[in-house]
């Protein structure tokens, strides 16, 4: 059995990562760590899990574990990392964006890969730590990566993407309590959104040069999941898009092509990517859906550990959403 640790348990990732890894054959959770909920049992806080579990939160970690998951706000990894180093031997899941961007990779012997199966899935299965991708990257660069695999975005891609309030983390602030969320909706970090970084190194390694994206993300009034439509130039037809996309994916078994228009609980709840592709006079568009807290976080994550340890796959992922 694998022995884990979760640091940032309290969150919406770390419960997730705790409620998908209490159903997986091949995993022990070890501890759970919380600096503000040591003690307290972690169904006081997951509620969702009263009954399945009776681990306790920990103020203390086991350094010695086979895999930790760092489920913590950006920027709190790498001190977190310094200041309670883990045996050589365990590897690291990063949920935060600290080790994404190539520049950023390395911390003492370390090197983070960047975990996105459907890019580079050969390289997970034999890195010791994984900086795991952004949920809008996710969503978007699966949308992108067969056009940039085939050299084929060649001009601007546009892209629109809403997201649920469970992406800004469980911390409430101004723009995700219930009465401003409510009825109403709104634009954030308009073109210079943080995860374009990933997203551009991710294309540019496919496709060999810089790919121009003009990004707008929105704010949902739901709570999970990600909608995202991308659009560029394509002189290709559309039967041409699906083959190329369907060729890309044949190994993805998350990443799901439909021919019939897509809505997002399709996927909540799920480490799917739905995805579905419509031509209109000269341009491609392509709709991305998944969950955030799944595919574009603790369910990549699970998926990330299953490769590092030889493991299938979709272990422990066999989730299903609800239409209804």
């Amino acid at each position: 059995m694998i022995q884990v640790g979760i640091i940032g348990g309290s969150g919406y990732t770390g419960g997730e990562v705790i409620r998908i890894l209490l159903r997986h054959s091949q995993t022990t959770i070890d501890f759970v760590y919380s600096t503000t909920r040591a003690g307290q049992l972690v169904s006081s806080t997951h509620v969702d899990l009263l009954s399945r579990t009776k681990l306790k939160f920990t103020g203390s970690v086991n350094p010695n574990v086979d895999v930790v998951f760092l489920c913590l706000g950006h920027g709190n990894s790498t001190k977190f990392l310094e200041k309670h180093p883990f045996s050589a031997a365990t590897k690291i899941i990063d949920l935060s964006n600290d080790f994404r961007l190539q520049e950023n990779q390395h911390l003492g012997e370390k090197t983070f890969a960047y975990g996105l199966p459907e890019f580079q899935k050969q390289k997970i299965r034999q890195a010791n730590a994984i900086a795991n991708p952004g949920c809008f990257a996710t969503a978007i660069q699966l949308a992108l990566l067969p056009l940039a695999e085939n050299n084929l975005l060649q001009n601007e891609v546009h892209i629109h993407a809403v997201t649920g309030s469970t992406g800004a983390g469980v911390s409430p602030s101004a723009t995700t309590h219930f009465s401003w969320r409510h009825d109403n909706v709104s634009w954030y970090k308009p073109f210079t959104h943080q995860h374009l970084g990933e997203i551009g190194e991710t294309l540019k390694t496919l496709q060999g040069r810089d790919v121009k994206i003009q990004f707008l993300p929105m704010r949902g009034i739901f709570t999970r999941g990600i909608f995202a439509t991308a659009y560029t130039q394509f002189e290709g037809s559309l039967e041409t898009a699906k083959e190329i996309f369907q060729a890309y994916y044949k190994e993805a078994p998350f990443v799901l092509l439909s021919d019939q228009e897509i809505q997002l609980k399709q996927v909540v709840n799920t480490n799917n990517c739905v995805l579905h592709l419509l031509k209109h006079e000269g341009y491609l568009m392509v709709t991305s859906i998944i969950d955030n807290l799944l595919k574009g976080a603790s369910g990549q994550a699970v998926q990330n550990m299953n490769l590092m340890f030889g493991l299938e796959e979709t272990l422990g992922l066999d989730l299903k959403g609800s239409a209804f």
